[in-house]
């Protein structure tokens, strides 16, 4: 499952649309030291949706994003995020960022700045990882004194290399890293390096023009670093959706101009921004989303499945989900030559529908 930790401010409407994102399923869970209430969302899917009226499960099953609500960060210190383990075993950070004027609900800066918060918070997370990679450089130099390796030294190139990007105010997203490097700091779970979804609150005022929330914001500069993406959303009207029934929340969406809602989009857009992919299985007894990270193998993508799939693969049936809702059918697409047989190296693509041969 995918994890995303949100962050931000005090007084920002985190916790809000974390609960609002996660509605029934939000429970608390212990992480480390610190407790941080995590609770699960469903990714929208229309062709999941397409595929249940066509097969008419006993099950549907959607792809799923987890959100870990960390406690707010306060204006001053990095610590808070070295201690809590939600943030550093997440996927991507989710920070919520102010954009709504209150008079009674103060911003904990004094005012309502979108892009020095957005700034500051990075800052935050470049100094955590600061203090990370000095702690590591200082290891290694007295390892390599006693002994020089290859790996050490490799190791010791790559930490420098993001020392100096830290030291000059830059979060590690933005690093360039081939697969050797990046898998060699996976293992540090660097905070900046982690892609970041900035979300607006804005305010009731600001709705007819939220579409252009990223540029009135003044945060438009951000969006061109890398794996960096803003949605905007409006916490007060996703609150009256959450209370209203599928179609009279849609007829509310249309009164509005919007043609989703702002959590959707925020979940949607939390799961497309780790370069994520849905494949589906169908059946009477279930249709289901997997999630896998874009270029899975056939067989790895039959290990999400189980993972006896994935020892015992032999051939993945593969059928084009635009192919099987023009046919209507898994056995009239399989007639016209439609269904093809994949070896374990296939890369599975958006929106395939698997079958899995396999040996037992």
């Amino acid at each position: 499952m995918l994890r995303a930790g949100l962050i931000g401010y005090p007084s920002v409407g985190k916790t809000t649309l974390f609960q609002l994102m996660t509605s029934a399923d939000t429970s608390r869970t212990s992480h480390g030291r610190t407790d941080a209430p995590v609770g699960v969302s469903r990714v929208p899917d229309a062709r999941l949706d397409r595929l249940t009226e066509m097969y008419r499960p006993r099950r549907r099953v959607p792809a799923t994003v987890e959100f870990a609500d960390v406690a707010a960060m306060g204006r001053s210190g990095a610590t808070a995020l070295l201690d809590v383990a939600a943030y550093r075993n997440a996927d991507a950070l989710v920070h919520v960022v102010r954009l709504f004027e209150s008079d009674t609900v103060p911003h904990a800066a004094g005012s309502v700045d979108p892009a020095r918060d957005v700034r500051g918070m990075d800052d935050e997370l470049v100094l955590a990882d600061l203090s990370v990679t000095e702690k590591r450089l200082a290891r290694l130099e007295r390892d390599l004194k006693k002994g020089r390796t290859r790996d050490l030294e490799h190791e010791y190139a790559v930490l420098a290399r993001c020392h100096t990007a830290l030291v000059e105010g830059h979060a590690l997203r933005s690093l360039d890293l081939d697969v050797d490097d990046a898998k060699r700091l996976r293992g540090f779970q660097f905070l900046s390096a982690k892609p970041l979804l900035l979300v607006l609150n804005v305010g009731e005022s600001d709705l007819p023009r939220i579409g252009a929330a990223t540029a009135f914001s003044g945060i438009e500069s951000f969006l061109t670093g890398a794996r960096t993406q803003a949605v905007a959303v409006c916490a007060p009207i996703e609150l009256e959706i959450s209370q209203l029934d599928e179609a009279d929340a849609m007829m509310f969406l249309t009164d509005l101009g919007l043609v989703d809602s702002g959590l959707n989009r925020v979940i949607r857009a939390s799961y497309d921004l780790l370069g994520y992919i849905s494949f589906f299985t169908v059946g009477d007894d279930e249709c289901r989303a997997w999630s896998i990270p874009k270029g899975t193998s056939a067989q790895d993508a039959a290990g999400e499945i189980h993972t006896d799939l994935s020892r015992g693969f032999i051939r993945a049936e593969v059928v084009a989900y635009d192919r099987l809702v023009a046919r209507g059918s898994y056995a009239t697409c399989r007639d016209h030559g439609e269904v093809r047989l994949e070896g374990k190296d296939y890369v599975v693509q958006d929106a395939d529908i698997l079958n899995i041969r396999f040996a037992t």
